[in-house]
């Protein structure tokens, strides 16, 4: 099928940006009886004031992060935080903005991360400013330490995947302690004491969005809860969904491309094939399910059937063990439509539609935050112990 080698910039096409997720069943024996388990139930995200007018700014923003981050910190005024009773408004606002621009998405996931990950420690959030970012990645031959000094601590070493440092105020980010564990920290990222590595960045994908190492120099750091409390914690979980929305975000995207063009190609005169309605048919079932999943781990959140820790009791699912199969139940979907999306619109889009093209190689890259194999060999771990639904 031949595609239009025009550019539309986004900003002039008025169309559903909005990701929504579908009702589901609801959970058995969390808000109804079994009986009611059956049934559908109303959506559980409440809409949010004004999120046509900010999708209209991130779609004018694409390409601009300082202007991007702007729209992130105003986001974060009013956007609700995981397990607070909203979450699955806070997974279709995540979602909204991945497809409109899958790296806005990667934007703003970490800055709302941050800011949770602070009120989860019990800081007050409001004299918090600035632009937030998480850095929690380990690398060979990097290695960041906190040293206690006095009354406090401070940061000494490097942190390896530190995305968009040079243009954050401030960090939450992961170091090895004098106890031999790991624990979270809040850091001024313009202290003298920060520096930045300029990253040879090659990536086709997420261009504007740089990952490099950031060196530490006796940077004072406050720390956030006790050792391992940053990775035992249920928000750790929660995150990692929120990261998991973006993809699927991006990934309706990609759909809405492709039934767009099968749509503009049929007021041409060319209908659609049995192979592109197979796929189109494929795409649809893949995105609703996955879809249906997050609203129904979002209702189950907010219901606080996962709020405990790593080891739960009585039957109950851990917070880490239904990340896993979140994430990789939306990686697996957002691959599956990439496939099937490329293959059946061909080069011609990829090589002259500057945004599809854009979200393709953005998105491919995102989804590799996914740890694929390695991920599922930690949940067969947890499902021999005795953890699965089933």
């Amino acid at each position: 099928m031949k595609e239009s080698s025009t550019r539309t910039d986004p900003a002039e096409v008025r169309r559903p940006w909005a990701v929504t997720f579908p009702p589901g069943p609801r959970e058995p024996g969390r808000g109804g009886s079994r009986a009611e388990a059956q049934g559908p139930v109303p959506p559980t995200a409440v809409p949010h004031p004004g999120l046509d007018r900010l999708l209209d700014a991130v779609a004018s923003a694409v390409g601009d992060v300082p202007a991007l981050l702007s729209l992130a910190r105003d986001a974060g005024r009013t956007w609700p935080q995981p397990g607070q009773g909203n979450t699955a408004a806070l997974w279709e606002l995540l979602a909204s903005v991945a497809a409109v621009d899958v790296a806005a998405g990667r934007i703003f996931e970490p800055h709302l991360d941050a800011l949770a990950i602070l009120a989860q420690s019990g800081r007050d959030l409001r004299p918090v400013e600035g632009a937030w970012g998480v850095f929690a990645a380990e690398g060979p031959g990097a290695r960041l330490e906190a040293k206690a000094r006095g009354a406090g601590v401070l940061l000494d070493g490097s942190k390896p995947w530190c995305s968009l440092a040079p243009l954050l105020d401030h960090a939450v980010i992961t170091a090895h302690t004098d106890a031999g564990g790991r624990a979270a920290f809040a850091v001024n990222l313009h202290h003298p004491g920060v520096t930045c590595d300029e990253p040879a960045w090659i990536a086709r994908g997420l261009q504007e969005i740089p990952s490099g190492t950031v060196h530490f120099n006796q940077v004072p750091a406050e720390q956030l809860g006790g050792d391992g409390w940053y990775f035992s914690r249920p928000g750790f979980a929660w995150g990692g969904m929120g990261v998991a929305a973006c993809w699927l975000g991006g990934a309706v995207a990609v759909a809405r491309d492709y039934r767009d063009s099968l749509r503009a190609a049929a007021g041409r005169g060319r209908e659609p094939d049995q192979i592109a309605f197979a796929s189109l048919g494929e795409v649809d079932r893949i995105l609703t399910s996955a879809l249906q999943y997050l609203a129904r781990t979002a209702a189950l959140i907010d219901d606080g059937g996962l709020a405990g820790g790593d080891q739960p009791e009585g039957g109950e699912r851990s917070p880490w063990s239904e990340a896993l199969r979140v994430r990789g139940t939306v990686a697996a979907a957002v691959e599956r439509v990439l496939a099937l999306v490329s293959r059946d619109r061909g080069p011609a889009p990829l090589a002259f539609d500057e945004p599809y093209a854009k979200r393709m190689a953005d998105l491919a890259l995102y989804v590799r935050q996914h740890h694929a194999l390695r991920d599922d060999a930690q949940l067969g771990a947890l499902t021999l112990k005795g953890e699965p639904p089933w």
